[in-house]
């Protein structure tokens, strides 16, 4: 069935008749890598039990420590030359009972429960919770602008959404997260009890979403919690007309740092096994969620490279290494260890691909590097984009990943899988990120764009 599928698909590339022989061949081993993936795939099914059976799999939980047995059984599966787990202490919080967030006896429309999660990281109310004034601001620079006595006492309420003139949904994240990551400990300098943050994503509705919040001292918090669009718009609309009071009860709270591990598989190169090619994701997720795009999703399709070049019977002129990486969610544990461990023995990767947004539809790679060998990779790796075109990829600056980024120093050319990303932030940290969001064709297609660069980095080096 494959080579009736791979003879048709051979007429869709008569345009590439006028290029020198090598193109050619790199165009029909590319549709022979989209057919295998699109038919005989196996990265949707690996996710659906990873979320549905595993589930969630925040750092220094059982979950967690299911998902790298899972992930080792699977590996070992695949027929990996080697397949180890490499130890890294992972931070342990732990969110505690549902959190309850209310409006209590406003004027205008009595007490009114709001849709909140706590923020990863959170501190803890007490058993009583606690209520108080709400202060509304935009930005943490509008709060540095207050005087603490304004401050203390009262909840510090962070309410900037998410720019909607932003058409990457991601820079539109990067430019509102930071009154979660570093509001709430902003707000306990000034004497704030407790925050309030609206959630990150795009969409108006009833949906908090979670994340990391960074207090300096774990020892030291207030309670942080998110809460949803919707909610955000009501409580300010309400603070225009009226003093508004919420009570907060959360009873999140740390717990002792926890033995993890990345999952790693390798397939050594044939001809040349000291140049390495990374693929992975991050294996952990928030507790609230199956974590389906964030990021089962980039773990399935990275290891779905190994399983295509498996079913094409091909073995790799370079090392081939996938990771599952532990802890990027709250801490980066599992990359520091890695980049530590992988820097420290001198190994060269000469490219790593990290897929960390989501299994939406491919629409390519962004990039980067040390330096000084940025341009002369980048140029080569553009210059494949014709054979990446046909499929809608396109390859260009902008990073690559927070689990690779570390390898800079190795100098090779680090990539982002870059998906649509107009649907992400709907599910980010959120506890609908779950299987079902997930489209088949979608994952298959993010995980054939991965092995098709794999496949030139391979052939072709760095």
């Amino acid at each position: 069935m494959r080579s009736i599928i791979i003879t048709l698909s051979v007429l869709l590339f008569i345009p590439f008749a006028g290029i020198t022989q090598t193109t050619d061949e790199d165009a029909f081993a590319i549709r022979e890598i989209y057919d295998v993936a699109l038919s005989e795939g196996q990265c949707y099914k690996t996710l659906e039990y990873l979320t549905t059976q595993v589930g969630s799999r925040l750092s220094g939980s059982p979950g967690a420590a299911a998902a790298v047995d899972y992930g080792q059984q699977t590996f070992e599966a695949m027929g990996f030359d080697s397949v180890w787990l490499q130890p890294c202490m992972v931070p342990h919080w732990e969110r505690g009972e549902k959190e309850i967030v209310k409006i209590v006896a406003s004027q205008t429309i009595g007490t009114q429960a709001l849709n909140a999660v706590a923020l990863g990281g959170s501190g803890s109310s007490g058993k009583t919770g606690m209520a108080a004034e709400v202060i509304e601001v935009r930005s943490l620079d509008e709060l540095k602008a207050m005087s603490p006595v304004q401050v203390k006492g009262k909840i510090v309420f962070y309410n900037r959404p998410m720019d909607p003139l932003q058409v990457s949904t991601f820079a539109a994240y990067g430019g509102a997260v930071d009154q979660r990551v570093f509001g709430p400990q902003t707000a306990m300098e000034y004497g704030a009890i407790a925050t309030l943050v609206r959630s990150m994503t795009t969409k108006l509705d009833d949906v908090p979403h979670s994340g990391v919040t960074i207090f300096e001292d774990k020892g030291k918090t207030i309670p942080a919690v998110a809460i949803s669009t919707k909610d955000a718009e009501l409580l300010s609309a309400l603070l225009e007309k009226e003093k508004v009071r919420v009570y907060v009860r959360t009873t999140s709270h740390w717990m002792p740092d926890k033995l993890s591990y990345n999952v790693v598989g390798e397939i050594k190169g044939s001809t040349h096994p000291d140049e390495i090619i990374l693929v992975g994701g991050h294996l952990d997720s928030w507790d609230l969620n199956q974590g389906a795009h964030d990021d089962g999703a980039g773990c399935v399709q990275a290891l779905e490279v190994i399983h295509i070049f498996k079913m094409l019977k091909k073995r790799p002129n370079r090392t081939l290494r996938c990771v599952w990486f532990m802890n990027e969610e709250n801490g980066q544990a599992g990359a520091k260890e890695y980049a530590n461990w992988s820097n420290g023995l001198g190994e060269k990767h000469i490219a790593a691909i990290e897929s960390d947004r989501g299994g939406f539809t491919p629409r390519g790679f962004t990039t980067e590097a040390d330096e000084s060998v940025y341009k002369i990779h980048f140029k080569k790796a553009k210059g494949w984009e014709p054979l990446l075109s046909p499929y809608g990829l396109t390859i260009k600056t902008g990073g690559s990943g927070a689990d690779v980024t570390r390898l800079k120093p190795q100098k090779g050319l680090l990539f982002g899988l870059a998906p649509d990303s107009q649907r992400y932030f709907d599910y980010h940290h959120a506890a609908n990120d779950t299987f079902d969001k997930v489209n088949k064709r979608e994952l298959e297609l993010g995980a054939a764009a991965m092995t098709s660069l794999v496949y030139l980095l391979d052939k072709y080096g760095m």
